[in-house]
């Protein structure tokens, strides 16, 4: 019995290299410091704070608590980073409702989320920002982490 058999369709995919976002939160928690952490776990539902997780400076904070907030190498800047890298008003974080947006205010060397340079994006925790040399993470207040 030699009968023509049709050809398989089915198909196998490896789900083994996907990751899910509260996992490279996860991982990402997992280089802070307890401290760093605490902080992290600490902040009020309203506010939001950049963190520097690696490099030259790590370990420097700053929260975001107003409607925006401005980035930039200028002292007139709610965030100064003194680096020739960065612009004089580099970016700004702008807090409407819920939500959080980073913008780019026309920066010489723009502004990197996730790296891929943004003119604007909506931020979420986790997410990188990177402004010149600097490499800081995002994190909104009011949630549980665990």
């Amino acid at each position: 019995m030699d009968q023509a058999r049709e050809p398989d369709l089915t198909t196998t995919i490896n789900l083994g290299a996907l990751r899910s976002v509260s996992d490279h939160l996860s991982a990402l928690l997992d280089k802070a410091t307890q401290n760093e952490r605490d902080v992290i776990a600490a902040l009020p539902e309203g506010s939001a704070m950049l963190i520097a997780l690696s490099g030259p400076s790590r370990g420097a904070r700053f929260l975001i608590n107003s409607e925006k907030t401005t980035i930039g190498r200028s002292t007139e800047n709610d965030i100064f980073l003194d680096d020739i890298t960065v612009s004089r008003k580099h970016a700004e974080i702008v807090y409407t409702g819920k939500k959080y947006t980073v913008k780019d205010c026309g920066s010489l060397n723009g502004t990197y989320v996730d790296g891929s340079v943004k003119e604007e994006s909506e931020l979420h925790d986790g997410l990188e920002l990177h402004i010149g040399k600097f490499r800081l993470h995002f994190f909104v207040g009011g949630k549980v982490r665990t």
